[in-house]
């Protein structure tokens, strides 16, 4: 199942897991991130029971966050581990690619 990351529990929920995280930052306004959306979602249920975190931050209501990780162009993808960025992506990404950010 994927999450939703707020600014409020970003630390708790993201920086602070033990798991790897996938946060895709997207804004409802934004075409390529509806594209990209379903496939986040579907990726989510693909890794369910598996060591790993997966969910969406919008941006617009949480711009701290996005401020903080420099987002420029949306949709992104940021793979948190031990609290650090450690791989991003923009744009529409395939279930492959995401698998491959997650390696």
């Amino acid at each position: 199942m994927e999450l939703e990351f707020t600014d409020a529990k970003f630390d708790a929920d993201v920086l602070q897991s033990a798991e790897p995280v996938l946060v895709d930052f997207w804004a409802p306004w934004c075409g390529p991130c509806r594209m990209m959306g379903p496939v986040v979602e579907n990726f989510a249920h693909e890794m369910e029971g598996k060591p790993v975190k997966i969910g969406k931050m919008n941006v617009d209501e949480n711009p701290d966050t996005a401020a903080k990780y420099n987002i420029m162009s949306i949709p992104t993808l940021i793979v948190f581990k031990g609290g650090v960025a450690v791989k991003t992506a923009s744009g529409v990404q395939t279930i492959d690619q995401l698998k491959a950010l997650l390696a």
